[in-house]
């Protein structure tokens, strides 16, 4: 049997822990890596196994857990069943309670092969997940576990095999012999079982231990003691098996995530000057031939598309960047930056911003909520906001869009192949039209017509002798005196 060809009859995600160690009011699995929640990491691993069923088990806050569920099934199109795990604790009672779900909905009796796996877990790939099923069914094993190879394997079960590589049993670390600890092959607690083994096994499964648990890891002697072959797949990849149970944890496989992200867009055609400073969510999409310089951030949905060049010292969440476009040293959200365009230095992109092809932002600028046309320019040193500006139009520097009146946002709409002068000042709602002009320090309260100059000008008046009078001994006033008896003497 292929890899490719097997579908478990299930998949149950185990998601009702409380992760106490996080020190959160949001749930442990509720925690991001690459802008995705762990949670979201392990059921889109699952899914992609195209499971019949997909299940998740929760517990710890679960109006908050499962409505993020529900709202990820949602958005990749994906039906999951949620479970409630009761007041019975252990693994093996929260698999139980995903079991007893599906028969609720007549879903059961459940044949073929039952994958357990974890929500914290946000590493493990759809391809060793798959590995585990294909050799569970090839081999025709009760359960087969997923291992790994550790070299530090302190703190962990380890796997005991017998002659024939089959697995006896786990040993947990404080019950391991000095021999036994040794072992480097550890317990990841991911399973692949026969779903009739499972289903009948955990009815004998008592809470008759120490921790008054239900144990997954019970199904396993049960299985043995019947006569049934148990197995195990290993890897040798440890961060797939690995879960986060505090911050450090979670930093530390955020990290390992990100630094996979950053090599696979590197293979894939991206030139990444410094992968050591660069940050790339797993929903961003880098076409060929684009360049990420040194301390850039790409968050959500960002799309750099074929030749654009984005940083340094860049973050961008939700933003389309265009072919052959420039963006440098700027923050954005929610923006869209056309082809050949450039934005940057300092510029601060918010939601709703439209950039069209070959046109600019430039240094010390914010802009919102604002569409710009082909090959217009904003330079520098000013604010677009609420506004729609033409193509191949000049704003010049300084201008600001004055959007608010106190109690109501308006809207500027500025023409084609306008050009404005520094320290323009736009009072909306107020149009202006193609081709026109403003003065210099203009106050635009009224529509512009199109080719018309708009100024606000008034007379100039200076004060003769007013530094000398009003600040007599100050270095202006002595500068003064000084420029006058200079003029004196020629």
């Amino acid at each position: 049997m292929s890899e490719s060809a097997v579908r478990p009859a299930a998949v149950i995600v185990l998601a009702a822990g409380a992760g106490t160690r996080m020190k959160s009011r949001t749930p442990k699995i509720l925690h991001t890596l690459c802008g995705v929640s762990m949670i979201g990491h392990a059921l889109g691993a699952a899914r992609d196994l195209d499971p019949e069923h997909l299940v998740a088990v929760v517990r710890h806050q679960r109006e908050k857990v499962a409505d993020h569920i529900t709202a990820w099934g949602e958005r990749h199109d994906v039906d999951i069943t949620i479970a409630d795990q009761d007041e019975v604790p252990g693994t093996g009672r929260a698999v139980e309670c995903g079991l007893e779900q599906l028969a609720a909905q007549d879903a059961l009796p459940v044949t073929g092969t039952v994958v357990v796996t974890y929500g914290d877990v946000p590493l493990l790939t759809t391809d060793l997940l798959r590995k585990l099923v294909s050799t569970h069914e090839t081999e025709g094993n009760a359960v087969t576990v997923l291992t790994a190879i550790l070299e530090d394997a302190t703190g962990y079960g380890r796997i005991l095999r017998d002659a024939d590589g089959s697995v006896t049993g786990i040993v947990e670390q404080k019950d391991a012999t000095a021999e036994q600890q040794e072992i480097k092959e550890i317990n990841s607690g991911i399973y692949a079982f026969d779903a009739q083994v499972l289903t009948e096994a955990l009815a004998e499964v008592s809470t008759d231990n120490a921790q008054g648990e239900k144990y997954l890891t019970d199904v396993l002697g049960i299985a043995r003691a019947a006569g049934r072959r148990v197995a195990a797949v290993s890897t040798k990849d440890r961060w797939q098996v690995e879960g986060a149970n505090d911050r450090i944890q979670l930093q530390a496989l955020g990290a390992e995530l990100n630094r996979r992200i950053v090599r696979w867009q590197m293979r894939h055609g991206t030139t990444v000057i410094d992968p050591a400073t660069t940050w790339i969510d797993a929903t961003v999409i880098l076409e060929e031939d684009t360049t990420i310089l040194p301390g850039t951030q790409l968050h959500g949905r960002t799309h750099v598309e074929c030749g654009a060049v984005v940083g340094p010292d860049t973050t961008l969440t939700d933003v389309v960047v265009g072919e052959n476009a420039t963006v440098t040293r700027t923050h954005g959200s929610g923006a869209r930056i056309g082809a050949d365009a450039t934005v940057g230095p300092f510029t601060y992109l918010r939601p709703g911003t439209v950039l069209g092809e070959e046109g600019k932002i430039g240094a010390f600028y914010e802009t919102k909520n604002v569409t710009i046309g082909r090959g217009s320019k904003l330079s520098h040193l000013g604010y677009a906001g609420d506004a729609e500006i033409g193509e191949y139009t000049n704003i010049g520097c300084g201008n600001i869009t004055a959007n608010y009146d106190g109690e109501n946002k308006h809207r500027t709409v500025i023409g084609s192949h306008v050009r404005t002068s520094s320290n323009t000042v736009f009072v909306a709602p107020v149009e202006v039209g193609d081709g026109a002009y403003t003065g210099a320090g203009a106050v635009v309260r009224k529509d512009v017509p199109p080719g018309a100059l708009a100024l606000s000008v008034a007379p100039q008046r200076n004060s003769e002798d007013w530094v000398e009078n009003k600040r007599p001994g100050s270095a202006a006033a002595e500068a003064a005196k000084k420029a006058k008896n200079d003029d004196t003497a020629e």
